[in-house]
């Protein structure tokens, strides 16, 4: 086997989902700013828009969720373009 191929920071990360406040705690190499604990232990945590646990094709129920504002973009574009 080849020396040196798998990467040193592969470890236990809690990743957080602003729109539903679940957390999972999967091994990641992805780099983070912010530590949380969790089950007494402390790990450190990436924050993300969308999970399995706020994703309408996993929920089975139809949410917007609009961050950056797509949506009302979207809604003008559609407007303009209706009154030509």
């Amino acid at each position: 086997m080849k020396k040196d191929t798998h990467p040193k920071n592969f470890r236990d990360v809690v990743f957080h989902d602003n729109s539903s406040d679940a957390e999972f705690v999967i091994a990641s190499t992805v780099k983070t700013t912010e530590t949380t604990t969790k089950d007494g232990k402390e790990y450190p945590m990436f924050r993300v828009e969308i999970s399995s646990a706020s994703h309408p094709f996993y929920t089975g129920t139809e949410k917007v969720i609009d961050t950056a504002g797509r949506v009302d973009r979207f809604n003008k574009r559609r407007a303009a373009s209706a009154k030509k």
